[in-house]
């Protein structure tokens, strides 16, 4: 491959170059929040009258149980209030050795409290009479003041939980009759036995008249399954209610817009046809895997690059071929991109993959007589090609989203699905997987026209949330609007700018994270007096799936830029065959820019961006648009590094709660007197850092030892007047600022984002800016692990295990002449040179 304008030179891979040092992380301090005084007599009293109402109601919840033949299980879930702006320690309420288990933590604005759910088993309601007796008891006060005050002073009231207290997702999204009939997602936990629970629900919802279909999502403290019924079936039985950890409002999918016409003849195909070659079936090369509605490969693009051996269904009675249109749009571009493009060119065009093709959506847009339990078919999707081809390369593009976006960032349970099958959760992470999914779309028209505030406002839909998977946004460089009647309409988006059909993460709360990852291009729309509209000439065009009647259409929004992510994907696996899922997202993301377009519509244009700002730019516009001859390739002025090591984040010792164990250092071949000699000269560094966690979803904290990720990864860079020593130093107090929450040691300005900004989800990108001089000493960086949940839930045993990650990081001087890939290609004694 060649590239006008200067001279490009492959990457260096540095594999497993890191060194491995103890974790020395000094002991966690002290700390927490005020609480409000109480008068102990008055609140102890209320409390323990609180708590002693409630034998009568475990007694009824017994009786209940028995009638159906539960011998064992009885209990009750009791709800915890907070007093406004005070944080229960819901850690305390629970005793697991007891039987005495957190379900979920809900924080509800208006009120400004906190509520927590917990199963109390029967007999165990005197853990809580104890507790509030040694509160009122003075004789045991301490200096701190009452015994267990921390706990009891920031509870307002004690009661039964109904089923307001399981619903943890948006209240707006429970339906306020009871008559009324949804879809519901159960989440249950799993109490040691886990079929056993599963079996017994299923009894429970069985005998009320609840819909049950088969299939049901496995997490390491949580069982999902969905069900049908109404609101009063569900409040009709205690022991339902007891059996439940959470509840949820199932998704439904989006809605796929419709082809229109193309402008392009059926010679114009032909001839570019004549320009294609691509690999054969059989052939050793990366497949893009489709979860869509299909694809009709009997279009003469698509024949060539798709086997019938690699057509699947979830589902064998829809069949394999295409009803809708929108899969065999999706694989037009996921093979060569916007045709636009290829059919007005005269160069040849190589291909360096193929397709596989899984039906998850039936023509009426539903999965099946059962269609709202979207985790349990992707995990079938997901084994369909795997079965045929276990060793085959793949990336997995879906672009299936939920219609609406009320997650707001919380993990669901078919984007922890999307995690589990990302991690190899099942293998022990042996076989990682690279999932590619669109963010989802702003689809009302009127939404447009108020560009860019709808972007804002209209948040990712479910599962793009998904800390593992490279979650694609839509921009835009489409602004020419070519069509004879509409010469009164503007494009709404500038050239470059985000698209009006993206969504984002901006009304996610701070500690989910950053998302979308990039944007592709994905259409624009057009806007008059009368309001705003979706045009061909401002679409991509792709392959029709009715291609005897015609053989090109358009599409647009995020599923057209998710399949051109997948495309990029596809070929950098085939430029780098045995770089890992990890890797491939990382390099994807480094490639990325943000645009004048995007710089100008979210960051202030006075003076040096905030952390602030360019926070609000990668919640909309995520790290910018990749390049793939930037992902391939280095240029003279510019270098790229990328490394795949692993390392042991946590240790446990015999009777000893887990602990951090391992950080990784990497040591740079900075060009040290090329950087020296460049002096006050300004440039960047740029680091990203990419890894899978393993998901455990529950509503119960998202920083406690309930949270979801099983771990995670930071990264720091030595400053330049920073000895080693006291590098590694500030490593272990960042590890430990990480286990308090608190903020020390001070920031490095040069960082864009900054280390407070940046480590959110699984998938972490800053650029360092300074003076060539700076950059120079700072050749050494660390990465070093975080909390999770295989060191707080040591009964899950996972505290020993091992994790991998991609670094990639760069140094560029764009202002000068300078040949930095040569002055480190001569320090490198035995350089991994990548080759296809």
């Amino acid at each position: 491959m060649a590239e006008s304008g200067g001279d490009r030179k492959r990457h260096f891979l540095l594999q497993n170059n890191g060194k491995t040092e103890p974790f020395s992380a000094p002991p966690r301090g002290g700390g927490g929040g005020a609480l409000p005084v109480q008068d102990r007599q008055t609140h102890g009293a209320a409390l323990l009258n609180q708590v002693r109402q409630l034998a009568p109601q475990v007694e009824a919840a017994k009786v209940e149980q028995q009638k159906v033949g539960l011998e064992e299980g009885f209990g009750l879930q009791i709800e915890f209030e907070s007093f406004p702006d005070i944080e229960l320690a819901f850690e305390s309420l629970a005793r697991e050795r007891s039987g005495i288990e957190l379900r979920n933590v809900r924080h509800d604005d208006e009120s400004s409290r906190t509520y927590a759910t917990v199963f109390v088993p029967e007999g165990k309601l005197t853990r809580f009479e104890n507790l509030i007796a040694d509160y009122l008891d003075e004789s045991k006060d301490k200096k701190s003041g009452p015994k267990n005050s921390k706990l009891l002073n920031a509870i307002s009231e004690i009661r039964m939980a109904t089923l307001e207290a399981l619903w943890t997702d948006d209240p707006g999204a429970l339906p306020k009759s009871d008559d009324d009939n949804i879809w519901w997602e159960v989440w249950l936990p799993v109490r040691g036995d886990r079929a056993g629970v599963l079996q017994q629900f299923r009894q429970i919802a069985g005998q009320l008249g609840f819909r049950i279909p088969a299939g049901e999502l496995q997490f390491p403290e949580r069982t999902v399954l969905v069900v049908y019924g109404s609101v009063g079936q569900m409040k009709q039985s205690v022991m339902a209610l007891n059996s439940i950890a959470e509840l949820r409002r199932a998704k439904e999918t989006a809605d796929f817009f419709d082809s229109l016409p193309p402008s392009e003849q059926p010679a114009w195909l032909d001839e570019m046809l004549g320009r294609l070659t691509l690999p054969n079936v059989g052939d050793d090369v990366p497949h893009v895997c489709l979860f869509d509605t299909g694809v009709n490969h009997g279009h003469p693009l698509l024949e060539v690059a798709l086997d019938n051996a690699d057509l699947h269904s979830v589902e064998p009675a829809w069949g394999l071929d295409d009803g809708d249109g929108h899969g065999t749009g999706m694989a037009g571009l996921a093979l060569i991109g916007d045709l636009t493009v290829q059919l007005a060119s005269a160069n040849p065009i190589h291909v360096g993959h193929r397709l596989e093709s899984v039906k998850l959506i039936p023509e009426n847009g539903a999965n099946g007589a059962d269609p709202k339990h979207h985790g349990y078919m992707t995990i079938e999707a997901t084994a369909r090609p795997e079965i045929v081809a276990p060793r085959r390369s793949r990336v997995f593009s879906m672009a299936v989203t939920a219609r609406d976006n009320r997650d707001r960032g919380r993990p669901s349970a078919w984007s922890a699905t999307i995690d589990r099958l990302a991690s190899d959760a099942e293998g022990q992470g042996e076989t990682p997987r690279l999932f590619v999914l669109s963010a989802g779309n702003v689809t009302d028209p009127n939404a447009w026209a108020e560009y860019p505030d709808s972007n804002s406002t209209d948040g990712i839909h479910d599962p793009a949330q998904a800390w593992n998977a490279l979650t694609v946004g839509a921009a835009t460089e489409l602004v020419n609007i070519t069509e004879p009647d509409a010469q009164n309409y503007q494009p709404i988006a500038p050239h470059g700018g985000l698209s009006p059909f993206s969504t984002t993460s901006q009304t996610w709360q701070a500690h989910w994270p950053l998302k979308p990852d990039v944007v592709f291009e994905g259409g624009n729309a057009a806007t008059n007096t009368l309001g705003a509209a979706w045009m061909p000439s401002l679409s991509l065009l792709t392959t029709n799936f009715k291609p005897a009647d015609r053989l090109f259409t358009t599409t647009n929004a995020t599923s057209a830029a998710c399949a051109l992510a997948a495309k990029m994907a596809a070929q950098l696996m085939a430029e780098y065959p045995t770089l890992w899922p990890e890797t491939i997202r990382a390099l994807i993301v480094h490639s990325a820019e943000w645009t004048p377009a995007m710089r100008q519509t979210f960051l202030s244009s006075a003076g040096q961006p905030t952390k602030a700002q360019m926070g609000n730019l990668v919640r909309h516009c995520g790290f910018g648009m990749p390049s793939l001859n930037r992902a391939l390739w280095s240029v003279a002025n510019s270098l790229t590094m990328v490394c795949e090591s692993t390392l042991h984040p946590f240790a446990r010792e015999k009777g000893k709660d887990p602990k951090l164990r391992d950080m990784n250092l990497h040591r740079f071949p900075w060009p040290l007197e090329e950087l020296q000699a460049l002096g006050e000269t300004p440039v960047e560094m740029r680091v990203t850092l990419s890894y899978f966690i393993e998901p455990n979803p529950s509503a119960r904290g998202v920083t406690s030892r309930y949270r979801y990720e099983s771990h995670g990864l930071r990264f720091e860079v030595k400053r330049a007047l920073e000895s080693e020593s006291d590098f590694r130093a500030r490593i272990n107090a960042a590890a430990r600022d990480e286990e308090e929450q608190t903020r020390t040691g001070g920031n490095d300005p040069g960082w864009v984002i900054g280390k407070q900004g940046r480590h959110k989800g699984s998938l972490h990108s800053d650029i360092w800016q300074g003076t060539a001089a700076d950059l120079a000493s700072r050749g050494v960086m660390a990465v070093y692990p975080a909390l999770g949940w295989w060191k707080t839930r040591p009964a899950q045993e996972r505290y020993n295990d091992p994790v991998r990650y991609a670094l990639v990081v760069s140094i560029s001087a764009p202002e000068v002449d300078v040949d930095l890939y040569t002055a480190v290609a001569n320090q490198v004694a035995v350089p991994i040179e990548v080759t296809s």
